[in-house]
């Protein structure tokens, strides 16, 4: 079915984004374009396979929370203001992620593409800054997504060794080079089985999906269970909810804004939704489902883990799970309700969990990376990268690079204590929350954005939608700046939060690459679309010719 785009008339045209021939794209969500059609209007040809029902597109961000695997890997910095602070923190946290969640579904229904977060700030930003503003975007939301890629996987080397010492009863020590050996370990077997067909990674999120309930559906019934064997009894609700000890040196208060930060990063990368448009069926509802689906049911069965953690807690020793010789307070507690054996079985799948995240945000991070080289934007590398074997259709390249990526990045587990761990937590709240916020800015802020943009399906009217937004923008201003403090005081080179250095770092580096070299084969996002492929597949596109206002 032939799609006509729709000429925008007024302000700005000159900033839309300009294909092959120097002339401007108009896209209309609104005209019920197929997937094909629509995306041809965006300025793609169809490249992947689409595959991804609604369901899976929502198992590929539910997975890549993993909220049992990923609550473990995090609930320390909750519990650092005691169990107050996790359980109230989390649902907190959880009503501004989910506005977050909804601004990007309301972009993301509006232009549904892989490279989503670095085409909204081409497309929607005043055309003197476009183009280094989704540069700059590209290559930060390549690095949260490698972040979030590399803190699962170190959550996972954590849960495996901790499995070991469980069965050494506490003699194998765990430190920082052995958990970066099963780090490297995981991220080759994460890179490899991302590259198998679509269709097999997309019936493996229907398996994530369950095992994840599995995960949550055992740790609700049996640790309690087996608390209530042993006898030592349930916490009470004054010590669930109002017990904020306070193990920072930092005064109570910003510590509680600290303990936010669980959630943050757990009910995260909820963008891969969007990463994977291109393989989604109905992908401009489906994007939205798969966003606000996942964030609800984290954000409701996450503060019930967290209720019923804080309530199992042996003798209410709060201090004793954070220092924990198993490195992970979650271990303990499982370890203290059903013993060694369950202990050793249940993290074993909880770590299986994680593993099943890590290869469902590498299938994310890796259509990000082709998707930013398939526009010329991956630094250096993006000619080789961006090639699609056409018989198989998967970014195998691009998941190879995001792999040897994350190796060299993980080399920050390395530095001495957590410092360097706690690092690739960080990076992904600050890139990740950055690259959601800038194309809501945008349109928020800028005439020309508020000109060209047209809602897709998923939109509740300009005031409901706008008050949504101003809430994302403050959440994300306030906390991207918590996020870059050091977990305490006084700063040293174990407590420095190295997400600063890193972060900032690959800023100015890439605005200083794109002054250099990177702005002679960067000029947005390009079309790919040939005139040949508009005919085969009978899309007939209007287009403009490039007007400048005086």
């Amino acid at each position: 079915m032939a799609s006509t785009s729709r000429e925008i008339p007024g302000e700005g045209l000159s900033n839309i984004l300009s294909n092959r021939s120097g002339h401007i794209r108009y896209i209309d969500p609104t005209n019920n374009a197929g997937d094909e059609d629509l995306l041809a209007q965006i300025g793609y040809k169809q490249e992947l396979n689409r595959k991804y029902s609604t369901l899976q597109v929502f198992g590929i961000a539910f997975s890549i929370m993993g909220l049992l695997p990923s609550i473990s890997s995090t609930v320390i910095l909750g519990l650092e203001c005691g169990t107050g602070g996790l359980v109230w923190g989390w649902l907190v946290a959880g009503l501004f992620i989910f506005c977050v969640g909804f601004s990007l579904s309301v972009l993301g229904s509006a232009i549904p593409t892989s490279g989503g977060l670095f085409y909204y700030a081409n497309y929607y930003c005043p055309e003197k800054v476009r183009v280094p503003l989704s540069f700059i975007v590209g290559c930060s939301n390549t690095l949260g997504l490698t972040s979030g890629f590399m803190s699962i996987l170190y959550g996972f080397s954590v849960q495996i060794l901790a499995v070991v010492s469980i069965a050494s009863d506490g003699t194998f020590e765990i430190t920082n080079p052995k958990i970066y050996g099963v780090f490297v370990a995981g991220v080759v077997f994460a890179t490899v089985i991302t590259c198998i067909s679509t269709k097999h990674g997309a019936w493996l999120q229907t398996i994530s999906i369950v095992v994840n309930v599995f995960l949550v559906l055992l740790f609700l019934i049996a640790v309690p269970v087996g608390v209530s064997r042993r006898g030592y009894g349930f916490n009470n609700a004054s010590f669930i909810f109002g017990n904020f000890e306070n193990f920072r040196q930092y005064p109570t208060g910003f510590s509680f804004i600290l303990a936010l930060t669980p959630a943050v990063w757990t009910i995260g990368a909820y963008d891969s939704a969007i990463h994977c448009a291109e393989e989604a069926r109905n992908a401009q509802r489906a994007i939205p489902w798969g966003i606000l689906g996942s964030i609800t049911a984290c954000w409701v069965i996450g503060w019930i883990i967290c209720i019923v953690f804080a309530a199992c807690i042996q003798d209410g020793d709060v201090l004793r799970m954070i220092t924990t010789d198993t490195g992970s307070p979650v271990s303990q507690l499982i370890y203290d309700a059903l013993g060694k054996e369950w202990a050793m079985a249940f993290m074993s799948l909880i770590a299986f969990g994680q593993m099943l995240m890590a290869i469902s945000i590498m299938i994310a991070l890796s259509r990000q990376v082709w998707s930013f080289a398939r526009d010329d934007g991956l630094p250096i590398v993006y000619k080789y990268v961006k090639y699609i074997d056409p018989r198989i259709k998967v970014p195998i390249r691009a998941s190879m690079f995001a792999g040897c990526l994350a190796t060299a990045i993980g080399m920050l587990i390395l530095i001495p204590g957590y410092a360097g761990a706690g690092a690739l937590f960080s990076l992904a709240i600050i890139s990740q929350s950055l690259s959601f916020a800038t194309g809501v800015f945008l349109i928020m802020v800028t005439k020309h954005g508020a000109n060209v943009f047209k809602p897709g399906p998923f939109y509740f009217g300009k005031k409901i939608v706008n008050t949504v937004h101003v809430i994302t923008l403050v959440w994300t201003a306030a906390i991207v700046l918590v996020a870059m403090f050091p977990d305490d005081v006084p700063a040293n080179k174990e407590s420095m939060n190295y997400a600063v250095v890193v972060n900032v770092g690959v800023w100015i580096l890439s605005f200083i690459y794109y002054l250099i070299h990177g702005h002679k084969a960067y000029s947005g996002p390009k079309s790919n679309i040939s005139d040949e492929y508009l005919a085969e597949h009978d899309i007939e596109i209007r287009e403009e010719h490039h007007v400048e206002k005086s």
